[in-house]
Formats: C-alpha cells, structure tokens, sequence
C-alpha cells in the first residue's frame, strides 16, 4: 500500500519540535481541555477526549499534566473558554496552509494570523479557499525497531480497518478514515504497538515541490505562525526537498 507521506515533511522539523515541547505539551493541553469541556472527562464516552489523550501520550505529555488538563476542561481548576478557528490562505509559491487555532480572543489571532502570512509574503483567504484540496485523515507514526516485523504491523493495522500503510524511511505511517481512527488506533495500542504521534490531519491531495529558497521561507513561515500561542496545528502541501534540514 502506498499513499502521501506525512512523515516525510515534518521529520526535518522535529528536532526544533523537540526542542519545543514545552510548548507542544500546551497546545495539546488545550485540546484535551475543550474535548473534556465539550464531552465529559470521561475518556471512555468521549471518544475525541480518549484520541487526543492517545495523541498526548505519543507526544510523551505527563500523565499528570494530561489530567490537569482534563480537570480544567471539566471545571474542576476553573472554567477556561476557547474558541475553535479554522484559517486559511496561501504561501510563498503558492502552498496551501490551513491553520487551526484555539482562542479566547478571535480578534488577536485573526489578527497575528494575517500578519504571519503577510510578512511571509503568503494572502490569508476565505474560508473554503484550500480546504477542498486536503483531505481529513487519522494518521498514525510507528517507529521501526530492529526487533519490528513489518508485514506483521501492515497486516495488524490493515485487519484493524486502516486504509493505508506506507514504510517511510525509519518510520510506518498508517492512515485510516476519521470514522475508523479511533478503533485501529485501540486495536494497535491493545497489540503492544507504540506510536510516535497519532493524531487526526489534514492530508494534502497533492504537493507542492519546493526550491531550497522557497522551502526557507516556507519554513519560516510555518515557524511563525507555531510560535503563536493560540494556533494549534499548521498543515500545508508543501514537499521540502530532499534532505532538508538535515
């Protein structure tokens, strides 16, 4: 099986994700925080919540930091409200980027969002401007090891309901509907498999193949716009070149 690998694009940057995680840990802290507040604390009926505390996981968050969250989501350290917002727009050489934000001010982020995308010399569009050339995918990232079996993984994960499985480099990645995400995500988990993110994307349908000087200030625009507090996830469709960041 083959398909559009995720990994790929963002292994480049994962040494500066890394370096980052502090900030990583509190982006998905809101996440689990509006999931409790929206479906309850309890991850075993609110299925979103028990997702994002798989992605939370995979991210190696503390367990009491996940549950703090949750605690705040449910009331229990406060009520907090954010705002779930979808931008979208253009970058250098024509890349599409969908940015998701979760904010308890619209009027900042829209504002910080369009200056991001400005000042990197990309346009922020209307909505429904990108969306349509992505498509919503639950998208696993399993490590190889040397003890690993890989057919035995593929055919676990495609037993499980996954739509696709690709060897990347040192990494599977396994895709499954978003409808399906949930359950291959359990069945892999309950089989002893470990996974180096597990989260619901934004796939892109097709790439846009970048220059070394066109994948600079893409870079630098995708850093500009993680750095701000209020944004949650950046997809695009760009493809950096071979060996980028390395």
């Amino acid at each position: 099986m083959s398909g559009h690998s995720k990994w790929h694009n963002i292994q480049a940057r994962k040494g500066k994700q890394d370096a980052a995680r502090g900030k990583i840990f509190t982006k998905i802290g809101k996440e689990l925080l509006v999931a409790a507040k929206e479906g309850g604390s309890n991850p075993e009926s609110n299925s979103r919540l028990k997702d994002i505390i798989a992605k939370a996981k995979a991210a190696n968050m503390p367990s009491d930091t996940i549950n703090r969250s949750i605690k705040r989501g449910a009331g229990e350290l406060g009520d907090v409200n954010y705002e779930e917002i979808t931008y979208e727009g253009y970058g250098p050489g024509g890349v599409a980027v969908i940015v998701e934000a979760l904010t308890d001010n619209k009027n900042r982020s829209a504002g910080n969002i369009r200056h991001a995308f400005e000042k990197s010399g990309g346009s922020l569009g209307a909505t429904g401007c990108v969306t349509f050339m992505f498509d919503r995918k639950g998208v696993l990232i399993v490590e190889k090891t040397d003890s690993t079996d890989e057919d035995e993984v593929m055919m676990m994960a495609i037993d499980a309901g996954a739509e696709d499985f690709t060897p990347d480099g040192d990494v599977f990645e396994i895709t499954t509907s978003v409808e399906d995400f949930s359950n291959v995500r359990q069945s892999l988990e309950d089989s002893g498999i470990e996974f180096v993110s597990a989260e619901i994307s934004m796939v892109p349908q097709t790439m846009v193949a970048l220059d070394n000087d066109m994948a600079e200030k893409i870079e630098k625009m995708i850093d500009r716009l993680e750095d701000d507090d209020d944004v949650q996830n950046v997809w695009h469709n760009a493809e950096f070149p071979e060996g980028w960041g390395e």
